[in-house]
């Protein structure tokens, strides 16, 4: 089976942009520079994943409904084996040259592979809207060295999502209150998220 090719950024351009620890709010300049063509490319996930040189970019998409939030926990049959039995309330994953030819990310190509990556792992049945809120990065884990998460909100109509992974399990919409009592058992992504919340979910 031939190994995945997963988008990158290198470091380097992170820091020239400023890098930062947490959610930064403010996206749009980040945003327009790593979805540059030139400016990002492919390596092997193996690689990527183990070389703090590169930058994955990971659409995390927050999925809301009337201030509550889907959240779930990753099952055994999670790609990322390092976030198995985290809750978590992003859904989103690699970008992979499954979704553009190799020499042609831009923004409309990462809009495409957002949208197939949310489809990929849950079915939205009602209308939505999509906005692109932060940037996070988390260079303090292992995880978090080697990406860097742009924060999506799609805020739904009605709640109404169905799971279509078998490693998402126990998907339910949740309260800021119901969630900040879970803090301890989610991802870091996610704990920094639920953090934010309330700016995260401003309209």
């Amino acid at each position: 089976m031939a190994e995945e090719n997963v988008l990158v950024v290198r470091r380097e351009l992170f820091d020239e942009l400023g890098s930062f620890d947490g959610l930064f709010f403010e996206p749009e300049k980040y945003v327009s520079a790593l979805l540059s063509r030139g400016n990002n490319f492919f390596l092997p996930r193996s690689k990527a994943e183990n070389d703090p040189a590169y930058k994955q970019i990971i659409p995390y998409a927050i999925i809301a409904h009337r201030g509550r939030v889907l959240h779930y926990v990753r099952g055994k049959k999670a790609g990322e084996q390092r976030l198995v039995a985290k809750g978590s309330i992003g859904i989103g994953g690699h970008m992979n040259d499954a979704d553009e030819s190799l020499f042609a990310f831009d923004e409309n190509a990462y809009r495409a592979g957002v949208e197939r990556e949310v489809k990929e792992e849950i079915a939205i049945e009602t209308p939505f809207t999509d906005r692109v809120v932060a940037l996070l990065n988390d260079d303090t884990t292992e995880v978090g060295r080697v990406h860097l998460g742009i924060v999506h909100v799609l805020q739904l109509d009605e709640p109404k999502v169905t799971k279509r992974e078998a490693m998402i399990t126990n998907l339910s919409f949740l309260s800021r209150d119901e969630l900040i009592a879970k803090r301890e058992s989610l991802e870091t992504w996610s704990q920094l998220c639920v953090d934010a919340l309330d700016r995260l979910l401003r309209d």
